[in-house]
């Protein structure tokens, strides 16, 4: 594991590099078989926490985007709100 300090491990950037880093050993094969079930148990666990992290993300924009009476706001491709 890097040996980045613990808030740039905690990063959704992190996660997901680690998460590719675990794809890319187990899809080799060339990992033992508890060794793999290590892996594949962490890559759950990130996994898991991605998608908070992304829900999280998700509903913090919603919340942003509504307007003055509380109504989202949809804006056309290309267009800022001013």
């Amino acid at each position: 594991m890097s040996k980045l300090p613990k808030d740039k491990k905690d990063t959704f950037e992190h996660s997901l590099k680690r998460l590719e880093e675990i794809v890319e050993s187990l899809e080799d094969g060339n990992v033992p078989l508890d060794d793999a079930l290590k892996l594949y148990e962490e890559g759950i666990s990130i996994s898991k926490q991605c998608v908070e992290k992304l829900n999280s993300a998700e509903l913090k924009l919603k919340r942003l985007s509504k307007d003055a009476k509380g109504n989202f706001e949809l804006f056309a491709e290309g267009t800022e709100e001013a």
